[in-house]
C-alpha cells in the first residue's frame, strides 16, 4: 500500500511525525512525503525536521506565501502533478492549513481516497480561514479521524456517514509523549523560575494595531508580577516593529526568536501560565497540566477547556489579568488528560488504514 502524507506547515510537522514512525515499521506499506512549502523557513523547518526525526520531503512544492485564494490555488496546481506520478492508494492530511484543504480538493476530484488527521474540530466560527478549510476537507474525505469525542457529534450534524468516523485520539499527545524527555530549555539569561510563556500570531490578535497595543500594554502589567518569554513570531514581530511599541519592563520580558519544538515544549512545562492563541499549545498544556489562557474568542479544541487546563480570556484584558492573578495566587485551572490522548494515536491511525485496506481487497477479490 503507498500512503502519502501532506504537510504544509509547522503544527502539521507534530502530528505527521508519530504516524510516518508508524507506518515505517508495517512492512507493507511504502510511504511519499510532500511538503507544501505554505509555510517555510529554512532555519526553523530544518530544526524541526531534525528534532522531530521526520525524514526531508520526497517531494517539495515551495509553494511560498500568498493570498489564501493565490496559495490555495498554487498548491492545487503543484500537488496534482504530485498525485498523478506518484499515484498513492491513501493521502493523508493533517489538521486545518491551506495545503489540507488544496489537497483534499486535488485528491476529491482525481478519485484519490483521503484520510484526514485532525477531522471533526469546529470553532464554529466562518470568519477563520482554518474553519472552512476543516468544513470542506471532512465533507469530502473517505476517513475522518478525530482526536476527542465532540468531533464525532460535529460530523454527524453536518452529515457525514457515521462509518466513515474512527475516533483514534491526539496525534500531537503521541509526539509529546515520546519527545518530553529530550525538551531542553533554550539559553534565556536571567530567567527565573516563575514566568508566564506568550506566543501570539493570529491576525486578529496581532494585524489590528489597538488590539495588539492592548495585549502588549497587559503584557507589561503582568511583568509586573512575574517574568515573561515571548518567542517572536515573525509575523508579530513585524506587526509590533511597525507599531513602534517599546515594552516599559523590558529586562523582566525576554522576547526571543521562535524556538524548536523541544525548547517549546521545555518553556511550557516549566511555565506557571502560558498565554497564547495557539491551537497546539492549547493541547499540550492540558497534555502538561500547565495552565494556559487562551487569547481568543473561541477555540475548535473545547476539550482543552471542558476537560484540561484551558481557560478562553477573548480580548478581555481585564480577564486576562485576572486569570493570572488567580494562577499566581495557586488557584489556576487544574485538569485530566482526556479519552485517548495516551500516545497510542498513530497505532491507532495505522491499523485503521491497513484494516480499510484489507476490506476493500477482500470485497474486491
Amino acid at each position: 500500500m503507498h500512503v502519502l502524507h501532506v504537510v504544509g506547515a509547522r503544527p502539521n510537522f507534530m502530528k505527521v511525525a508519530p504516524v510516518h514512525a508508524e507506518f515505517r515499521g508495517r512492512s507493507q506499506v511504502r510511504q511519499t512525503l510532500v511538503h507544501t512549502g505554505q509555510h517555510y523557513d529554512a532555519n526553523l523547518s530544518d530544526i524541526f525536521f531534525e528534532q522531530l526525526q521526520i525524514p526531508r520531503p520526497d517531494v517539495s512544492l515551495e509553494v511560498g506565501s500568498g493570498s489564501h485564494a493565490v496559495q490555495t490555488a498554487e498548491i492545487m496546481i503543484r500537488f496534482e502533478k504530485t498525485i498523478l506520478e506518484r499515484q498513492p492508494d491513501l493521502v493523508l492530511v493533517y489538521g486545518d492549513v491551506n495545503s489540507t484543504v488544496a489537497a483534499t480538493l486535488v485528491c476529491a476530484k482525481i478519485g484519490t481516497k483521503i484520510a484526514h488527521v485532525e477531522a471533526g474540530l469546529r470553532s464554529f466560527d466562518r470568519t477563520m480561514p482554518e474553519e472552512i478549510n476543516r468544513l470542506v476537507t471532512d465533507q469530502l474525505a473517505d476517513l475522518l479521524l478525530i482526536p476527542s469525542e465532540e468531533a464525532e457529534g460535529n460530523l454527524l450534524r453536518e452529515g457525514v456517514a457515521r462509518e466513515k468516523i474512527h475516533f483514534v485520539g491526539n496525534v500531537m499527545i503521541d509526539t509529546l509523549r515520546t519527545l518530553l524527555p529530550q525538551a531542553r530549555m533554550p539559553q534565556v539569561t536571567g530567567l527565573g523560575d516563575r514566568y508566564a510563556l506568550v506566543t501570539l500570531h493570529r491576525p486578529s490578535n496581532v494585524d489590528e494595531p489597538e488590539s495588539l497595543r492592548r495585549i502588549l500594554e497587559t503584557l507589561t502589567t503582568i511583568s509586573e508580577s512575574m517574568q515573561i518569554v515571548f518567542p517572536v513570531h515573525p509575523r508579530t514581530k513585524a506587526r509590533i516593529e511597525s507599531l513602534g511599541y517599546r515594552f516599559e519592563n523590558s529586562d523582566r520580558i525576554f522576547a526571543i526568536p521562535p524556538t524548536g519544538y523541544l525548547e517549546c515544549l521545555a518553556l511550557q512545562q516549566r511555565a506557571t501560565v502560558v498565554v497564547t492563541d495557539s491551537g497546539g499549545l492549547q493541547e499540550e498544556t492540558t497534555a502538561l497540566g500547565v495552565p494556559c489562557l487562551t487569547v481568543r474568542e473561541n477555540t475548535e479544541r473545547p476539550i482543552t477547556i471542558t476537560h484540561g487546563t484551558n481557560t478562553l480570556v477573548g480580548t478581555d484584558m481585564n480577564m486576562l489579568l485576572d486569570e493570572v492573578s488567580k494562577v499566581l495566587a495557586g488557584q489556576g485551572k487544574g485538569g485530566r488528560i482526556p479519552p485517548l490522548w495516551d500516545g497510542r494515536a498513530s497505532k491507532r491511525i495505522a491499523d485503521i488504514v491497513l484494516g480499510v485496506e484489507a476490506q476493500t481487497v477482500r470485497r474486491a477479490a
